[in-house]
Formats: structure tokens, C-alpha cells, sequence
């Protein structure tokens, strides 16, 4: 499975009345598209790597399963996946999940469900959450501190967002970076699927980005109770937040942070 990639353009870098030249590495951004049992979900723009997990995690995320398993993930297309340039992966369950409708278009987070339909939809399709942790202020900030340290590629290019799974210590368990924020959330969800772990009650999640609709929904059908973003949420995602249960925490920052819904320890 590739990692991800990037390259690098000789740039000029103006200020001060002084011009200068180097080059500068920037992540690489293609298209994904994403197939359930060969049919056509939807085609997303990512930074390459952990492409498996991706679909998995979209498939998980966006409630194409069902509750069936999945059984194989590969990439496809009408040759050799090399002659795709591996933008194509179908994830299999042997016909037993619904046909999918395809998303038209690229896949975002303005591709979602939206308004108090999707609240209904959601609420009458998935169960509030339970038993989850109470995660602590200093936990958080670990998380925080964690985050920054282990952004690689964010590191090299600035151009990534990360998503990570946690535990109540603030130990990071797992960690994706992608161009996409939904892609890096759908990454660690994909992963933990195929690995087995479909429990994340004792985990939270972190996202680099702001806190959205889409980003609670994601988060909620991964099986997190809580939600970090460093950024603003929505007015929408507050409230899908409490329909499910959730602790939704946004302008996470060392010194401070802002909670929406469900409760943090100090």
C-alpha cells in the first residue's frame, strides 16, 4: 500500500523587498474512486496512501455496510491497477451489501445529509451512545501536544489535516493525515475496521480542522463518543452531537477550549 506522497516545485518566496528562490515540498492530491462490491459510491480527492482504509472507512462512516463484513478490498479497473495509477478500490462483501447510490460529483463535506431530515434520518437509523469515557482536560492537551509531534507529512509540506484516535491517558492509538479532513477521519475509522476493532466508546477523536455536520456523523457511526476539533463547529453539528450522545469539544487549544455538548472532567 503506498504512503503518502509529495514533490517538489522551485518557488519564490516574496517579503520584506527581498525575492528568493528554493524549492518547496508540496503533497500530492488525486482522485479516489470508491466502489462497494463494484458499484460506484463516489470518487473523492485525496493524498494517496492508506487508500484501503479510505474505502472502508467511507463505506463505515456514510452506513453502506449495514452491518454486512467486508470480505476483500482491492484495487480495480479494466487492467493492471499500475494503469489506473491505484485510483480505483472496490470494497467487497460478496453482493451482501444494499447497492449503493452513487454521489455525484466529488465527494465532500457538503455531500452529506444536511438539516432536521438528516437529524431524523440519523436518529431513527443509529442508537445515542453509551457508556462512553469522560475524557480530562489535561488528557486533551495531550492529545494536542501528541498530534503536532507525530504530523509528518504535515510537518514537511503544511498542507495535511489529521485525524487520531485516542485513549483516556491522551496516548495516541492511531493517526492518518490526508489533504481531505473527512478523509483522515474516514482513514482511522477504516483502519480500526479492518482490524477488528469496531468498539470506540473508550476512545476519542481528534480532528485538526473545524468541527462539522458531516465530521459528528463520521465520528458518531465510527463508534467515538467524543469529538476534538481545534476548530469552530457548526450549528448543525451541536446538535447532531446531542441527538447522539456525544461530547463535541472545538477551539481545542493548551490554554483553552470550548465544550458544546456531553461533559469534560477538569
Amino acid at each position: 500500500m503506498r504512503k503518502g506522497r509529495s514533490e517538489k516545485f522551485l518557488v519564490q518566496r516574496i517579503g520584506h523587498g527581498d525575492t528568493s528562490r528554493f524549492p518547496d515540498e508540496v503533497v500530492v492530491e488525486e482522485p479516489l474512486e470508491i466502489r462497494l462490491d463494484g458499484n460506484l459510491v463516489g470518487t473523492t480527492m485525496r493524498t494517496p496512501g492508506h487508500d484501503y482504509e479510505l474505502a472502508v472507512g467511507f463505506c463505515v462512516a456514510e452506513n453502506l455496510l449495514q452491518d454486512a463484513p467486508v470480505t476483500g478490498v482491492r484495487y480495480c479497473g479494466e487492467g493492471p491497477a499500475a494503469e489506473h495509477e491505484y485510483n480505483v478500490v472496490t470494497v467487497e462483501t460478496g453482493g451482501q451489501a444494499p447497492i449503493p447510490e452513487p454521489r455525484i460529483g466529488n465527494v465532500s463535506s457538503s455531500c452529506g445529509l444536511c438539516g432536521s431530515v438528516a437529524l431524523e434520518e440519523l436518529a431513527a437509523l443509529m442508537s445515542p451512545m453509551e457508556h462512553s469515557v469522560s475524557f480530562d482536560v489535561r488528557a486533551i492537551r495531550r492529545v494536542l501536544a501528541a498530534v503536532s509531534e507525530q504530523q509528518e507529512m504535515f510537518a514537511r509540506t503544511g498542507g495535511l489535516h489529521a485525524a487520531a484516535a485516542f485513549d483516556s491517558e491522551g496516548m495516541i492509538e492511531l493517526l492518518r493525515e490526508d489533504i481531505g479532513r473527512h478523509n483522515a477521519v474516514d482513514k482511522v475509522i477504516g483502519s480500526r475496521f479492518l482490524g477488528g476493532n469496531r468498539n470506540a466508546q473508550q476512545l476519542g477523536l481528534f480532528v485538526s480542522g473545524r468541527a462539522s455536520f458531516e465530521m459528528v456523523q463520521k465520528a458518531w457511526s465510527g463508534g467515538f463518543g467524543t469529538l476534538i476539533a481545534v476548530s469552530a463547529p457548526s450549528a448543525l453539528a451541536v446538535e447532531l452531537a446531542k441527538v447522539a450522545n456525544m461530547t463535541l469539544v472545538g477551539f481545542a487549544r493548551n490554554d483553552s477550549m470550548n465544550l458544546y455538548a456531553g461533559q469534560i472532567d477538569e
